[in-house]
């Protein structure tokens, strides 16, 4: 990491890792790197906002989706760091990467009412994918994130 970038904070942002009926998990690929690259929902924390009112606005925000049940607050804070070619660029350059609070969530809606052209739209495209599957969609600054979140889930829905 340059000099230059290693005194920014962290944001603070939460994570939703969306189930459908077939433990599913929903993930969209964004539109600012249209490549392979897949991702659960997922933003920042307003000020005077807690984690769980974070979570639902960003899901709505991002996804439509309002129809959610909460399954488990995932323990713990996960962190990760821009890589060097997005510091000073992601977030304005504020930040130099992401702590973030994850929420387990049930989806009760239709497929129908997920719309990720939203006002402002953050995802090309969504998908239901096997939990398995989260951590070879991803990009590789965000692995490690995925890698413990689909461990922490399976420990939860089996």
């Amino acid at each position: 990491m340059e000099n230059q970038f290693k005194n920014l904070p962290f944001r603070i942002g939460v994570g939703i890792i969306v189930l459908n009926k077939n433990n599913k998990v929903f993930v969209a690929k964004r539109i600012d790197n249209p490549k392979s690259f897949w991702q659960m929902p997922q933003g920042g924390v307003n000020e005077g906002e807690n984690f769980l009112t974070a979570a639902y606005r960003e899901l709505e925000e991002e996804t439509s989706i309002k129809n959610v049940k909460l399954i488990q607050e995932i323990d713990g804070i996960l962190t990760y760091e821009l890589p060097d070619h997005l510091l000073g660029i992601v977030w304005k350059g504020k930040y130099k990467g992401q702590k973030q609070k994850w929420f387990l969530m049930q989806y009760l809606g239709d497929d129908s009412d997920i719309n990720v052209k939203t006002d402002k739209p953050e995802f090309l495209e969504w998908k239901w994918i096997d939990l398995d599957m989260i951590t070879t969609v991803v990009v590789n600054f965000k692995l490690h994130i995925y890698e413990e979140l689909k461990e922490k889930i399976k420990k939860i829905i089996n």
